[in-house]
């Protein structure tokens, strides 16, 4: 919210580094990532694996260590990028002391989470699971290498590594659990089983082999090997095999239960997940074509497109998994129903407000850049939208904010008394 303040009013905070764009935007992506999604992520892990595996999760007392530990490398990181000390690299800006805690902290979940599936009373993987155990061995290895604390690499190779790092986060972490969780979420709360298991199971081998090469279309403009990039073009576009395999199961899932999601408050945050899942993966395989990508790179649409996958898509499923979960795991319903009202409705309408202003900006630089109009003209020409973004951004906060107090509350009220049925008879009687 600051960073998008910031742009419609540069003078908005003065003689405070720690809140200038460049800090802001290292920790807000850290937070994001690290934070908020991938520690969300784990907590559904270890709810859902022990469920569909009818047992304990292996090591309650592990679970709780890695949990400190990765709330410990949070701190480290607010306390280093906003004082600008970083390694200098997009995604990769932790240093090297924290990057090997992150990295612990993923082969202990990874070691906590196996074990528990070896130990399951059941006989069948539900592909839930395979998501799920494809993520916590894929994402480790994404992660030591991406990071280069252990890899050390020259020049475009650092970039071509980069990038490896940064587009496989999102696709062999975000990507498979958001999925794994959709494919638990939805049949729970609609009471229908779920499409067709063996197109849930082409999604996940479609997104193994397709998606690991595909980081090298970010950087298309550059002069890596030419084969590289062809290989991650053409990655990208059969990447819509497994999107198309996911979304139908999704959509098959839901046939004739559309209505649910009136009332059904888990159910609409995770529908509208899926809904975004479907923009976001129509968007990303066409962005990375050549003719397409030329024209629309180091615009501010690449930036909604990003906010698409990790605000629209992720976001609103992992919010889903929390509203479903903890009434399971206190034993009391949430504090108010209205509050998850108004945290839909803040969240929902203030994406689709800064998806908007992005994307028209977007296509406004893309077009003074193609016809060769000077900068400082074209420019001026964004400045509405820029505000528009900063207005998403206090939109999206309050919605989070009222979130964490219907959390709050509902972990830390009292529940209501409740009637005697006595009198609970007596009433009806009357």
């Amino acid at each position: 919210m600051i960073g998008g303040l910031e742009f419609s009013m540069p003078d908005l905070v003065k003689n405070v580094p720690q809140l200038a764009f460049p800090h802001m935007r290292m920790f807000h992506v850290n937070a994001v990532a690290v934070g908020w999604l991938s520690m969300g992520y784990v907590g559904a892990i270890f709810y859902m694996v022990p469920n569909l595996c009818k047992t304990k999760l292996w090591s309650e007392r592990l679970g709780n260590m890695t949990m400190w530990a990765w709330n410990l490398v949070l701190v480290g990181a607010f306390c280093t990028l906003v004082n600008g000390n970083t390694e200098g690299r997009e995604y990769a800006e932790l240093g090297a002391i924290l990057d090997v805690m992150v990295a612990v902290a993923l082969v202990l979940v990874a070691l906590n989470i196996y074990m528990t599936i070896l130990n399951r009373k059941v006989k069948k993987l539900y592909v839930t699971l395979w998501y799920f155990l494809g993520s916590l061995f894929w994402f480790p290895l994404v992660w030591i290498i991406g990071q280069r604390t252990f890899v050390a690499l020259p020049g475009l190779n650092d970039a071509i590594v980069g990038w490896f790092y940064g587009h496989n986060i999102l696709g062999m972490w975000f990507t498979t659990v958001g999925v794994g969780m959709m494919y638990y979420l939805l049949p729970r709360l609609t009471q229908a089983p779920l499409y067709s298991h063996g197109l849930s199971m082409l999604g996940f081998w479609g997104i193994a082999l397709f998606y690991a090469p595909t980081g090298t279309h970010h950087i298309t403009q550059s002069p890596v090997p030419e084969w590289l990039k062809a290989i991650a073009i053409i990655s990208s576009i059969f990447l819509l095999v497994p999107v198309l395999t996911v979304l139908t199961n999704f959509f098959m899932t839901m046939k004739g239960r559309w209505g649910q999601a009136v009332t059904d408050l888990p159910l609409r945050f995770a529908v509208t997940s899926c809904m975004f899942y479907l923009v976001t993966c129509i968007q990303g395989p066409f962005q990375a074509t050549r003719w397409v990508n030329w024209y629309l790179h180091f615009t501010q649409w690449v930036v909604g497109h990003a906010h698409l996958a990790l605000l629209g898509t992720f976001s609103f499923i992992l919010t889903s998994a929390v509203y479903y979960t903890l009434p399971k795991l206190t034993g009391k319903e949430f504090y108010s129903q209205g509050l998850i009202r108004a945290h839909y409705w803040l969240k929902f309408l203030g994406f689709l407000l800064m998806m908007t202003s992005l994307t028209i900006a977007g296509l406004i630089q893309s077009a003074g850049w193609a016809m060769g109009i000077p900068v400082d003209q074209w420019g001026l020409q964004i400045r509405p939208y820029w505000f528009f973004r900063g207005i998403s951004g206090i939109m999206i906060v309050l919605g989070q904010l009222l979130f964490a107090y219907n959390v709050w509350k509902t972990l830390y009220s009292k529940p209501a008394a409740s009637v005697a049925p006595a009198a609970k008879a007596a009433e009806v009687k009357a």
